[in-house]
């Protein structure tokens, strides 16, 4: 470990590079606004495209990112360097879901009694790895099977009037 540490940095270090490389899928860190997903979902024009486009992203990211992800939660345990940059992802985290929660807003397809911030939370928490674990790992929901899943959930819980699927 010393000469990974040498290398790249200190535990928070080389957990910050392995987050940000599994986000964005790629060798190195790529600014979410710049991430393939993000420019779709930007460029979307419904809502509920918008949720489909996210849950598939979410499938990709989390195969690489949930065992990253459990890792840092488990060394913030123990280290206030790695609890800090766990506080810091999970605060951007949300950030980020309260500028997509207001990018869905923008559709005007949101229910009306849910504000942005209720939206954000609610994306925030079934997007979180801790979630992908839970059901992927631990109840050996394929992966595909979350994503859709994750899509339909969301357009049910977060939309006044979920357009039904070709399947209703």
């Amino acid at each position: 470990m010393d000469t990974v540490y040498a290398a790249v940095g200190r535990k928070p270090v080389v957990l910050r590079e392995l987050v940000e490389t599994s986000l964005s899928g790629a060798d190195h860190a790529v600014v979410a606004q710049q991430r393939e997903y993000v420019v779709a979902i930007r460029s979307a024009a419904t809502a509920r495209e918008k949720l489909t486009i996210y849950a598939a992203a979410i499938v990709k990211i989390q195969v690489r990112l949930a065992p990253v992800f459990v890792a840092l939660r488990d060394a913030a345990v123990g280290d206030p360097a790695c609890a800090a940059l766990l506080t810091e992802i999970s605060e951007r985290r949300a950030r980020n879901m309260r500028e997509f929660a207001a990018d869905l807003r923008q559709t005007g397809e949101l229910r009306a009694d849910l504000s942005d911030d209720d939206v954000a939370d609610v994306i925030w928490s079934m997007n979180a790895a801790e979630y992908w674990v839970l059901l992927v790992q631990q109840r050996g929901w394929k992966p595909e099977r979350f994503g859709d899943w994750l899509a339909d959930a969301w357009i049910r819980l977060l939309l006044a009037v979920p357009a039904r699927s070709p399947a209703d």
